[in-house]
């Protein structure tokens, strides 16, 4: 999966000559919590999220009254509180990887470039969406999680003792285990019951972790 397939395109931009204030009731009302920062050109100069709004507000202690709060707020523009450096990515960048610069930059979203082109944005939100999916969040079944020692044909393994039982594989995760020589895999299943599933993979792990029902409320 690439980050082109999972974007949100076209993107809701903001100019830096925008007060925080109209900056702040346009981000309420298109229902965003970040704004791409664009120049008359369309050039991408930054990026402001609800946080650097909000924080460019006079705290509750100011002695000033609700008249001049306004109209200092109406002088201080996105420009001033933006975030310059911005950390962007490509269409064909893989979701992982997407996932991994936001994680390891602690920032919540990428904007897209195609060249100097600004074509997309991919969030948080949507990385967690992806996970739902991955994992067959919302689906109804069996969520197995199971530790097996760390060589080939240890998942090939367990996808023929569900194949066997008649069930479907919809979600499957894996993780480093609790030991060097192990891996997680978490697997969740349609088409079997917990109690034999449970009894035909015993034999084949380390450990079962976790089973249980999962259902959709």
């Amino acid at each position: 999966m690439l980050v082109r397939e999972r974007m949100t395109s076209p993107v809701l931009t903001i100019t830096p000559d925008v007060s925080i204030q109209d900056a702040l009731a346009r981000m309420h009302q298109d229902k965003v919590r970040r704004y791409p920062v664009v120049d008359k050109h369309g050039k991408l100069v930054g990026i402001v999220t609800e946080g650097d709004l909000l924080n460019a507000k006079p705290s509750e202690a100011t002695t000033l009254n609700v008249w001049e709060i306004t109209a200092l707020l109406n002088k201080i523009t996105v420009e001033r509180v933006m975030c310059t450096k911005v950390i962007t990515t490509t269409e064909d960048c893989p979701i992982e990887e997407a996932a991994r610069i936001m994680a390891d930059n602690e920032i919540s979203s990428l904007p897209v470039m195609r060249e100097k082109s600004l074509v997309g944005m991919i969030t948080e939100t949507d990385i967690f969406h992806i996970m739902l999916e991955l994992m067959g969040g919302r689906t109804p079944g069996v969520r197995l999680t199971v530790e097996v020692l760390n060589k080939p044909g240890k998942l090939y393994e367990i996808a023929g003792i569900i194949q066997k039982l008649g069930g479907d594989i919809l979600g499957l995760a894996a993780i480093l285990g609790s030991r060097a020589e192990t891996r997680i895999f978490t697997i969740k299943v349609v088409g079997i019951d917990l109690d034999a599933l449970r009894k035909s993979v015993t034999p084949a792990v380390e450990q079962i972790v976790d089973i249980r029902e999962t259902k959709i409320s």
